[in-house]
């Protein structure tokens, strides 16, 4: 009996799936459908390559406003079908160098439009629509076993972040805590939360310590925190929230007295007691998309019923008049 070797089945194998597929106009694509963690700009190759009947919304940026949208895409095309919506987290800047390049129809957004990124978009003939969608606060955590740091003051938080800082140790941040090095996670650069913490913590926006372990997703710094008990770092309140099993929030001082200490709560958050850490986030949405239906579609839904689910992902909801106010702004520029 002739038996072929492994290596003439296996061509003979590709040679036969590769005709298989030319044959039946099959392509290879990534699986975005229901949305994705990856880069929204990417889709763009696929559009072209689809049928016009296919509608595509594409939103890239923040990991902090990524649960928000991504919850509110899933639910958006339950009933809406016949439009997929692409969520990717490059982070607030990331996402803006896709966005004034005019990439992405919507960035997600931790952090207000930068001067230079409003200038990029004015030269590249891009008009945008700022719309606040929920409120933040980034939050401080350690691990569940830390029995020592419960409290830290803004000067504290500074000293232990800013350019510079010789602080390695818990105990030279307070002297009755334990003689061992302090494991730093945190947000990368291209991240709207490490904008906003070194703005109101280290006094300078991107002013930090450069030892620590960054990343773009909020996921990452999770496992880091949790996974060592000397570790600390900082994220969006929802991402302590989905993992508050396994984390413990810091209470926050706004002065050197630590009886002033607020702890990340909704209320705390919605009532503007938990300072300096809370902050809005926003859409920023490009005014052209918006003459197509699915995107004007989308961004109504988003407003209409995204509140809620602000709720179920651990944010807190707008104010009633700034909830009003940002929905007028978005039927103005529609016209509807």
């Amino acid at each position: 009996m002739f038996v072929k070797s492994l290596s003439t089945l296996t061509a003979e194998c590709f040679l036969y799936l590769v005709t298989l597929a030319a044959l039946s106009g099959c392509s290879v694509q990534n699986n975005a459908a229901g949305g994705s963690s990856g880069s929204a700009g990417d889709e763009l190759a696929t559009d072209a390559a689809n049928s016009s009947a296919v509608k595509r919304v594409l939103i890239d940026g923040s990991s902090t406003v990524y649960p928000i949208s991504q919850a509110v895409a899933e639910e958006f095309q339950a009933t809406h079908a016949e439009v997929k919506v692409v969520v990717g987290t490059s982070g607030t800047g990331g996402g803006f160098k896709k966005f004034v390049g005019g990439e992405t129809d919507i960035n997600d957004a931790s952090r207000p439009i930068k001067d230079k990124e409003s200038a990029q978009c004015q030269e590249n003939g891009i008009e945008y629509l700022e719309l606040k969608v929920a409120i933040d606060g980034i939050s401080v955590v350690v691990n569940p076993d830390n029995d020592w740091c419960t409290t830290l003051t803004v000067a504290q938080l500074k000293t232990l972040w800013e350019p510079g800082s010789t602080v390695t140790k818990w105990s030279e941040l307070d002297p009755g805590w334990p003689e061992e090095e302090i494991r730093l996670f945190g947000p990368d650069t291209d991240s709207g939360t490490f904008d906003y913490f070194t703005d109101v913590i280290c006094g300078e926006e991107g002013a930090s310590r450069t030892e620590y372990t960054p990343s773009t997703d909020d996921n990452v710094l999770v496992r880091g925190v949790s996974g060592e008990k000397y570790a600390l770092g900082y994220f969006g309140f929802a991402y302590y929230l989905e993992n508050a099993e396994k984390l413990k929030a810091v209470s926050i001082s706004p002065t050197n007295d630590p009886a002033d200490a607020v702890a990340p709560t909704a209320e705390a958050i919605e009532a503007g007691k938990y300072t300096p850490l809370s902050r809005p986030l926003f859409l920023y949405v490009n005014k052209a998309k918006l003459a197509r239906p699915e995107v004007a579609e989308f961004l109504t839904y988003y407003l209409n019923e995204g509140q809620d689910l602000v709720s179920e992902v651990g944010y807190v909801r707008l104010g009633t008049e700034t909830h009003a106010a940002t929905v007028d702004m978005l039927k103005q520029a529609t016209g509807k």
